[in-house]
């Protein structure tokens, strides 16, 4: 269930919007951290053998504090629409490729490997496909094909090939494809793609079927049978847009079947939405929610990797489409990372770094996580995740760390800070002090240096 190209977007609240003036002097130069931070998904995805990515779009490209999340935190993007047809071939024979080139030359800046998505799917079609007579179509679905990956030959590591081809009771949607080339379609499209670009790795992609069901029974037949006629498929995505509480019991059983039939599997449009609005004990179950699809992932070999479906919640498609909810993924609209993110990031094998915990009673306490996001000659941006660890709410928190030898602190949001000599103090601001169990913030910050950028050796929070 990808992505509309027309998806609202929720309005960022003010204290991301100044963020970005904040930042976008120092992000235009900024380039990926030299500097040794805590792990971020992606590397602890890639010490697994896996990556774990975001699909993005190009509006959200230029807003400093979501490229600064998105060009570090993962090692995969997906294109989220500016692949599809209607943004590649507008008209017959005409291909324009400008949108979608840029969201491959910011993950290639960013040593981040590409998924492509999509060669062939009912949806986001311009209205020309559906005019062009039956005897014309398969050469025009080849001819899309071979423009389109061809044009990312050497560039796109993984392509969706074909998306979402079967109802739930596993019959073929019946699409223009469908109607007008017969149940072939898929098989050409397959073969189509493997000419165009023999060393991408080619998926059939689809939702509602991430457990054993009539629609995921269909598409393993399917796998199946292509694997025994020889038609280059080499992987399945399981979508998983989820609903909280909902995650499949069979979800291990399912990737480890498809795996059997020797075809990678792919999470590869992963939220789990809620009704909104959020609160702790909903929090809970998206955190145990991740972490079972994760743990799924990881306990099959030939589950190569996770990509959610954006990362913020204020750039979900959620809302638009499920009218009072969303919160679905591991970031909030004001790029804090929730309780799902840590869940992710425990179930990678990650454990906080450079922290250190300090209670403020029997039932409170919080801690603090400090990284570099990201660095430039004689300048980096820092960001720092307060966590609150106890099991009772904090109405305020205050972080602090002692700068190495010719390091300086600049610009602070999202907190209030105070420095003597090298010693850093920020406490919380106005909005963001108060945190229920679990939960937690971030605050961000410029600096400079001279010789080294070390983390700091030790940084400690203690609560209100």
């Amino acid at each position: 269930m990808s992505a509309p190209a027309g998806r609202a977007r929720r309005v960022l609240a003010a204290t991301a919007a100044a963020v970005v003036g904040t930042l976008a002097v120092g992000m235009a130069v900024a380039a990926p951290s030299t500097a040794e931070p805590g792990p971020t998904l992606g590397q602890l995805a890639a010490a697994k053998g896996r990556y774990f990515g975001s699909a993005t779009d190009n509006p959200t490209l230029d807003n400093a504090p979501y490229t600064a999340v998105l060009g570090s935190e993962f090692n995969q993007i997906t294109v989220g629409n500016t692949q599809k047809w209607q943004y590649t071939e507008p008209s017959r024979g005409q291909f324009d490729f400008t949108q979608a080139d840029r969201i491959v030359a910011f993950a290639q800046a960013h040593d981040q490997i590409v998924r492509g998505h999509t060669l062939v799917w009912h949806n986001q079609l311009p209205g020309w496909v559906n005019d062009v007579p039956a005897g014309e179509l398969l050469g025009v679905m080849r001819n899309h094909i071979a423009n389109v990956a061809g044009h990312y030959k050497g560039e796109v590591v993984h392509w969706d090939v074909v998306n979402e081809a079967f109802e739930e009771d596993g019959t073929r949607r019946q699409s223009v494809f469908q109607q007008k080339i017969g149940d072939s379609y898929i098989a050409e499209a397959f073969k189509a793609a493997r000419a165009a670009d023999p060393n991408a790795k080619l998926y059939y992609n689809d939702y509602n079927v991430e457990g054993v069901n009539a629609k995921s029974d269909a598409m393993y037949d399917m796998v199946k049978s292509f694997k025994q006629q020889g038609i280059p498929i080499d992987g399945v995505g399981l979508q998983a847009h989820l609903i909280l509480g909902q995650v499949p019991s069979t979800v291990r059983q399912n990737i480890q079947r498809f795996a059997d039939l020797g075809v990678d599997v792919a999470i590869t449009e992963l939220d789990i939405r809620m009704r909104t609005p959020r609160d702790a004990a909903k929090d809970a179950q998206q955190a145990a929610d991740y972490r079972t699809v994760v743990n799924a992932c990881l306990a099959v070999t030939r589950c190569v990797g996770i990509t959610v479906w954006d990362f913020s919640d204020g750039y979900s498609w959620v809302p638009s489409v499920f009218p009072g909810e969303g919160a679905a993924l591991i970031y909030d609209e004001n790029f804090t990372k929730k309780p799902s993110y840590w869940a992710v990031y425990e179930a990678l094998g990650g454990t906080p770094v450079t922290t250190t915990t300090t209670t403020g009673g029997n039932t409170s306490g919080c801690a603090a996580t400090y990284r570099v996001v990201g660095q430039w000659n004689g300048g980096f941006q820092g960001e720092v995740t307060v966590r609150n660890t106890g099991t009772a709410g904090i109405t305020g928190w205050t972080v602090r760390w002692t700068l190495a030898e010719g390091q300086r602190l600049g610009n602070v949001w999202n907190g209030v800070s105070s420095t003597s000599g090298q010693e850093v103090t920020v406490r919380n601001a106005s909005y963001n002090g108060t945190l229920n169990a679990n939960g937690t913030t971030t605050f961000g910050f410029i600096g400079s240096f001279t010789g080294g950028n070390p983390t700091p050796s030790a940084i400690t929070c203690t609560t209100a």
